[in-house]
């Protein structure tokens, strides 16, 4: 695989990837024949990522070389970020990019041309792995919104960059309420400040959702989309269901497409989300009206059965391409029983800011690495 990225494409590449970084740990990298996709998935399993370069976004883009099969790699977030950690000096000194997938030596190579003939190299070792890939159908949501992204980034700028997960809702006369979201401590008396946005239907270029419905995710991702959105100056589009099932965002251009699958949170109280009830003097989401989540709401969610199961192969040239494995629906194997681990303890109230709580229940997103042969 090789392809040249030149001109402002170079900054918006690095846009992407940062919105990527957001999410995941590791970036999925796969040449296709209708472009090239980066795509993540966070740790928890409870949010996916994917953007699509078509080739027109390149002034040259080869996904394999003739005679020879795709190639896909995995390789470390913060090792692609560091080519692209400085927006700024993209913008300003790097004239075009070249990046090129070696699978004999197992090295992505990543060069930077800048102003006076300055090259910059980073060769970057990957894993082979299979394809990484959610499977999700917009058009099936039976709500959907759709506003230009700096209409959204605006509504989101007085929220805290503290806050975890922000609430949307549909309230009286079609307004859209954007709403801090806290939960409510048994044995805590302080009362946390709400923070609350509402905009009006001649805000958004297309609004198909009846009043009284809201979902809650987490606001770290969705700022992570936006900002790229609003870079390039993109409408964004919101496809969600029933609270506790996932919710995509979706932006589209003639040169790349993005999307973002996150969970939210399960209504554990059906009345908490009537936002259209007669009796509410107040069009506001209120899921936490009338009862306290349970801790571990996002284990709830049906994220898993978007997802497609990711292996590393490791073998001979014949095993490197293996059948996807979908994960249909459905009761999964209990996890084998341990001490209380690391990752459980930082998903209590003192988590980093922006992290949704990882997923307790019994079944991931995506299944371990794990070696196979062909």
């Amino acid at each position: 695989m090789k392809c040249l990225v030149t001109g402002g494409n170079v900054k918006v590449l690095g846009k992407a990837v940062h919105s990527l970084s957001r999410i995941g740990d590791e970036l999925y990298l796969e040449p296709l024949e209708d472009g090239l996709s980066l795509r993540t998935v966070n740790s928890s399993r409870s949010a996916y990522a994917c953007f699509l370069f078509a080739p027109l976004f390149f002034q040259q883009y080869q996904a394999a070389t003739p005679g020879q099969d795709l190639l896909r790699c995995k390789i470390l977030m913060k090792s692609f970020l560091s080519v692209f950690r400085s927006l700024a000096m993209l913008e300003k000194t790097v004239e075009k990019c070249c990046i090129s997938l070696n699978g004999r030596s197992s090295r992505l190579v990543v060069q930077l041309h800048c102003k006076f003939g300055v090259r910059k190299t980073h060769n970057l070792s990957f894993q082979d792995c299979e394809s990484l890939q959610a499977v999700f159908d917009p058009a099936s949501c039976p709500h959907m919104l759709r506003a230009p992204a700096r209409v959204l980034g605006e509504a989101v700028l007085p929220f805290s960059p503290a806050l975890a997960e922000v609430t949307l809702g549909i309230g009286r006369g079609r307004r859209v309420i954007l709403r801090s979201y806290h939960e409510e401590e048994a044995d805590s008396t302080a009362k946390a400040m709400v923070t609350e946005m509402c905009l009006g239907e001649e805000d958004f270029q297309q609004l198909q959702a009846q009043e009284g419905v809201a979902i809650t995710f987490c606001l770290k991702e969705f700022r992570g989309l936006l900002s790229f959105a609003e870079s390039a100056n993109l409408n964004l589009s919101i496809h969600f269901d029933a609270p506790g099932r996932p919710a995509i965002f979706t932006i589209k251009d003639s040169l790349l497409d993005g999307h973002f699958v996150l969970a939210t949170l399960s209504d554990t109280d059906s009345h908490s989300q009537d936002l259209g009830s007669p009796e509410r003097h107040q069009p506001v989401p209120q899921l936490q009206a009338h009862s306290t989540p349970h801790p571990d709401d996002f284990a709830n969610d049906d994220i898993d059965s978007y997802m497609i199961a990711m292996e590393t192969t490791i073998g001979n040239e014949g095993s490197r391409v293996l059948p996807s494995i979908s994960l249909s629906p459905g009761p999964q194997p209990p996890k084998s029983p341990g001490p209380h681990s690391e990752e459980e303890d930082e998903a209590e109230p003192s988590t980093v800011p922006g992290t949704p709580p990882p997923k307790k229940g019994p079944s991931p997103v995506l299944a371990e690495d794990s070696e196979g042969e062909g």
